[in-house]
């Protein structure tokens, strides 16, 4: 059985996810935290819990949810694992952070790429990666069907969609890819976002007005 914690990092209340399993074998989604008090937290909470960390995925390349992959891959030795369409985000990720005045040293890149539909293995589970491009060209959601979550990125947030006004952002092709890749997961699937409070498929299904208004 898979468990799953929301952890909020950076000015930008970055969620990152912790997932283990009953083993204590865990994987980190979005490494967010920047140096200092908040990546030595990361560090004491992994140690305090006993868990072993397995490895590192990223839903995005943007440079608010990529603050802590730098030491996942010092500290722990895992690469960054991400969609192979990210690598131009991931690029330009220390320009980015200078305009948001981060400090931002950019990972060697992305050591494993994910591609849709893989099965990324922690432990006997599995998390499936759902390509859901529009916000970032290489957007991916990790689905756990035992678990009956997914996490989202900044795809699809209660109540709204992700930005689409970024370099490689397209609206149309995020409302298609949500429609395709998650409003046909089941509806009582929770919804982890990038940021923000947690939902379900069913609500966002009914109630999302970006949703809502392209039926």
């Amino acid at each position: 059985m898979l468990h799953i914690e929301q952890l909020v990092y950076n000015s930008f209340q970055v969620n990152t996810y912790l997932v283990w399993d009953d083993q204590g074998r865990c994987m980190v989604i979005d490494p967010a935290f920047p140096p200092g008090e908040e990546t030595d937290a990361f560090d004491r909470m992994i140690a305090e819990r006993e868990l072993t960390l397995m490895g590192q995925i990223n839903t995005h390349c943007h440079v608010d949810h990529l603050l802590g992959v730098r030491h996942i891959e010092r500290h722990y030795g895992f690469p960054l694992s991400a969609h192979e369409d990210e690598a131009r985000n991931l690029k330009n990720a220390p320009l980015m952070g200078e305009i948001f005045g981060l400090k931002v040293e950019s990972p060697e890149g992305i050591g494993r790429l994910i591609r849709d539909r893989e099965e990324v293995l922690l432990g006997d589970d599995t998390l499936l990666a759902l390509h859901v491009p529009g916000h970032s060209p290489g957007s991916l959601a990790y689905y756990s069907e035992k678990g009956r979550f997914v996490v989202t990125g900044d795809a699809l947030f209660q109540g709204s969609i992700g930005r689409t006004d970024l370099p490689g952002g397209d609206y149309d092709q995020l409302i298609a890819a949500i429609r395709s890749q998650l409003l046909t997961l089941p509806p009582e699937t929770i919804v982890y976002p990038g940021h923000g409070p947690a939902s379900t498929i069913g609500e966002e299904k009914d109630e999302n007005p970006f949703l809502s208004m392209t039926e």
